[in-house]
């Protein structure tokens, strides 16, 4: 079966076409990283214009090269929940329109479940169950996959999320937006081990986490640098910043897969692309005697093979929806 997904939660516009949830026939992915660097950051209104500039094109080229025609789609996979509502709407929108005209059916995805589904479209071999830590800029969520369309929440981040953090104490060290991979980049140039930071517990709820005071701190030390005049270890900071992210992550999740009595464990999202991230995970999971599953940097990020790999399962699950179906800026995984 061929699904043509559509992914524009955010700032990227992405169209492909999955082959039966498991084989990538096209994933065109149209960034404008480059647009809202200008502004630090991404500006909701200018994010949705572009979607629109952007996607019908970008359909005809995803059918070209997957090798389709109109005829050969199977159905329409399309996120519309969690992100920018105005940006969510617009490929809704079309992706409704599409799925109309085709007379096939329209399948909602929840982005962070396309996320997950990611991992089954870079290791074959991969099913359900297993425990996934879903990381990005804006969801931080250990979540039990107990099957393909059955997920459970085990523990969240209660305010930033950690792919949030990382844009903040990027622009605050200087560095272009999206801050994940400069940011990444500058804290392999230290050891570390410079500065102190902060490492949030939440109360009663041992698998959550919080990341508003670690983003408040490394703002705090540069500015204060600056201020008395002393010279800011750049790279340190990057890569105290990265283990303190990393040492609030990768210790919960060692536990909820005890918990839970999971053996397998799956990465998720942008921030997922993290080298001190992936590096403690490995070392964790080898010490555990878990299996780790580390989706390459290409499918990290937002793009549609994710949406039409997690369609695939929501379709044979049943879930199709009709004309009246809305976008929402949140919703639960489990939803």
């Amino acid at each position: 079966m061929k699904i043509l997904a559509f992914e524009s939660s955010c700032d990227e516009t992405a169209v492909g076409v999955v082959e039966d949830g498991r084989r990538v026939l096209s994933d065109i992915v149209a960034s404008q990283a480059d647009l809202h660097a200008l502004y630090g950051g991404v500006v909701p209104e200018i994010a949705s214009r572009k979607h629109v500039e952007a996607i019908s094109a970008l359909t005809e080229q995803a059918l070209r090269e997957a090798g389709c025609s109109r005829k050969d789609i199977g159905a329409v996979a399309v996120t519309y929940a969690p992100g920018l509502i105005g940006a969510v709407l617009v490929g809704l929108s079309f992706a409704k329109s599409v799925a109309f005209g085709l007379g096939v059916p329209l399948i909602p995805v929840h982005h962070i479940r396309g996320h997950i589904a990611a991992n089954y479209l870079a290791f074959p071999e991969l099913i359900p169950p297993f425990l996934a830590l879903a990381i990005s800029g804006g969801n931080t969520l250990i979540v039990d996959v107990r099957d393909y369309t059955d997920m459970v929440i085990l523990g969240a981040t209660r305010d930033d999320a950690a792919g949030e953090c990382f844009d903040k104490a990027a622009r605050v060290l200087g560095l272009p937006y999206p801050g994940g991979k400069p940011l990444d980049d500058l804290a392999r140039q230290s050891a570390g081990g410079v500065y102190r930071l902060p490492h949030a517990q939440v109360d009663g709820a041992p698998l959550d986490m919080s990341f508003s005071g670690l983003k408040t701190a490394v703002v705090n030390l540069a500015h204060h640098a600056e201020q008395v005049g002393e010279e800011l270890d750049r790279a340190a900071l990057a890569r105290d910043f990265a283990q303190a992210v990393s040492d609030t992550l990768v210790p919960r999740v060692m536990e909820a897969a005890r918990q839970s009595g999971r053996d397998i464990i799956c990465a998720a999202g942008g921030v997922a692309a993290n080298s001190v991230i992936r590096a403690d995970l490995e070392r964790a999971c080898i010490e555990a005697g878990y299996r780790l599953y580390l989706p390459p940097a290409a499918l990290c990020g937002d793009n549609s093979a994710m949406i039409g790999a997690q369609g695939y399962y929501e379709y044979l699950a049943g879930h199709q929806a009709g004309m009246e179906l809305n976008a929402y800026a949140n919703l639960d995984i489990a939803t």
